[in-house]
């Protein structure tokens, strides 16, 4: 076997992970049975599954779910079945994976932090937040300015997407802007009595919370 591990699972992580990691890695569907290391990259409700099977010999790259004596890796990021520049992506490590696994991915940039087992789901918790969830909300915006006859061009959403992220990547909190944060309740009841109604309660708290954050910000500046 020339290979250092078995990554088991054809969906988008595996593949990316395969692709980057070129041949110190073989790539297997779930119905393989590898002999030595393995990782397991397959969706979380067929993990303990597979777990046992490979039990002392694997790893699991799910960031909600902790079987006891089964390590985990997960990489807080997204994947679209090819390598990537992961420099810098953080990796929650819960538990003692198999040092060729864990080496594997810190030669690809990831940057490992330890994330204790009971606090796996509240960190994926939060990762959905910052990731499908902002997703919902841009396509919900295209969404409702479409149904209204605002049609947006050139980049629309993504280029005020990327903006307001290059600002919180340069100044944190106080790179977010808007009315919450100027306080002009003028502007905000205009946008909340212009929204559709399901979304009004949603845009009044979220805003309200960028406010909460703001000040904290500037009081412990």
């Amino acid at each position: 076997m020339s290979h250092k591990f078995t990554i088991l699972g054809r969906g988008r992580a595996g593949r990316a992970l395969a692709d980057a990691l070129g041949g110190i890695v073989q790539l297997e569907s779930h119905e393989a049975e590898p002999e030595g290391l393995v990782l397991l990259a397959i969706p979380d409700r067929a993990i303990k599954k597979y777990a046992k099977k490979f039990a002392g010999r694997c790893a699991h790259l799910s960031g909600s779910l902790h079987i006891d004596d089964i390590p985990s890796l997960h990489p807080l990021t997204s994947f679209d079945g090819v390598a990537n520049d992961w420099h810098g992506i953080s990796l929650a490590v819960t538990g003692e994976p198999p040092k060729p696994i864990l080496t594997a991915f810190i030669s690809l940039g990831f940057v490992p932090f330890e994330l204790l087992p009971n606090l796996k789901p509240l960190y994926h918790a939060c990762a959905v937040m910052a990731s499908g969830h902002v997703a919902t909300l841009w396509m919900a915006a295209e969404e409702i300015l479409a149904s209204n006859g605002i049609i947006l061009q050139g980049k629309g959403i993504m280029g005020l997407a990327e903006s307001t992220l290059n600002a919180f990547k340069q100044n944190g909190k106080n790179g977010i802007t808007g009315p919450f944060v100027r306080g002009d309740q003028e502007t905000i009841q205009r946008d909340i009595a212009a929204l559709p109604e399901k979304w009004r309660s949603l845009f009044e708290g979220l805003g309200g919370m960028a406010t909460t954050n703001k000040k904290g910000s500037d009081e412990g500046a």
